[in-house]
């Protein structure tokens, strides 16, 4: 098994995401002692797609330009770490109601047609199919699944898209109003992944 460990939350060693994402990639690894694990904190700083992006990455010209294949090999790297995974485990902390501007960025990068999806007479046809999903969503105030929640959803249509459509949430939802019951629910899909 080879996971990819994503992280994305901005509070460092107060993120209740990290600590839930290495949790899960604790019971995976028990699970699975042969697993690999490749970690990415995005945090670190994921380049947002611009009209260069555009130029050097989706419309590949013959002889890019150093500067052009900097953001090709960039761009090219994020998606092999996923086309390479078996099994994402995924921080989703929500910020202002939606997903960080990190992951964002990050679903920007690997979502490319022809190679992590393609377009066809039926509609559009996600390539990353086979691998499964953990996705850690952590909130102080949106509930998972709430008409205030746009990231859980987005999320999850975002990897579908791109053929991921194996996704279990770990939700760590409420924790401003009840951080126990929050980590409550969160602890309980955590046991079903080591069960």
């Amino acid at each position: 098994m080879r996971i990819l460990h994503i992280d994305s939350a901005v509070t460092a060693e107060r993120s209740v995401s990290r600590k839930l994402t290495a949790e899960v990639v604790t019971r995976l690894t028990e699970a699975n002692p042969g697993a690999t694990v490749t970690y990415r904190d995005l945090n670190a700083g994921v380049p947002t797609i611009d009209t260069d992006w555009f130029k050097a990455v989706r419309l590949k010209p013959e002889n890019p330009t150093a500067e052009q294949q900097v953001l090709i090999d960039t761009s090219d790297a994020y998606l092999k770490e996923v086309q390479d995974a078996d099994v994402l485990v995924i921080g989703l902390p929500v910020y202002n109601f939606t997903i960080t501007a990190q992951l964002k960025n990050w679903l920007d990068q690997i979502t490319r047609a022809g190679i992590s999806f393609r377009y066809t007479a039926e509609g559009p046809e996600g390539l990353l199919k086979g691998k499964r999903a953990y996705v850690v969503y952590t909130a102080d105030g949106t509930p998972m699944g709430s008409e205030l929640d746009f990231a859980s959803g987005y999320l999850r249509h975002m990897l579908n898209f791109m053929g991921i459509t194996d996704v279990t949430f770990v939700p760590a939802d409420g924790l401003a109003f009840d951080r126990d019951a929050g980590m409550a629910r969160a602890q309980a899909a955590l046991d079903q992944i080591a069960a």
